[in-house]
């Protein structure tokens, strides 16, 4: 089920970059800029990926969640703190449970995924069968 935004809830993040059209991975979000107010603009196309629920600070946007889990009339809500998600589910019957998860506390672009790797040997990449010799990081099974 796609994200909606309760429009309600939504302040525009009052002009801030962080907001949930700059975190949507499918461009799917916009900012009615007279309104200042979210919107889903292909509800179609969405993911469920939440990371627009995740990131809003007013808790705005929701995802009807699936009927497996999350039947009619229950909810999904992120509470994101410094250190940690909080998901409360809400079931239909009145039933909640709450689950904490931590998210990444390092500064966004502040991780080298290279760091502590070897230099790339450029010299042999266009040598036929480089990846596939015993030898170049891949060991190959010996038939007998």
């Amino acid at each position: 089920m796609p994200s909606y935004v309760i429009t309600e809830k939504c302040d525009g993040c009052k002009g801030q970059e962080r907001t949930c059209m700059y975190i949507c991975p499918n461009d799917l979000m916009k900012l009615d800029r007279d309104r200042m107010k979210a919107w889903n603009q292909e509800p179609d196309q969405c993911w469920e990926c939440y990371n627009c629920v995740k990131i809003c600070p007013q808790q705005a946007i929701e995802i009807r969640g699936y009927q497996d889990f999350n039947p009619l009339g229950g909810n999904v809500i992120p509470l994101r703190g410094t250190d940690a998600i909080m998901w409360t589910v809400k079931f239909r019957n009145g039933t909640l449970k709450r689950f904490k998860f931590p998210i990444r506390t390092t500064a966004e672009g502040s991780v080298d995924p290279y760091a502590g790797k070897p230099e790339a040997d450029l010299s042999k990449i266009k040598e036929p069968g480089h990846f596939t010799q015993q030898g170049a990081g891949v060991t190959l099974p010996t038939i007998k």
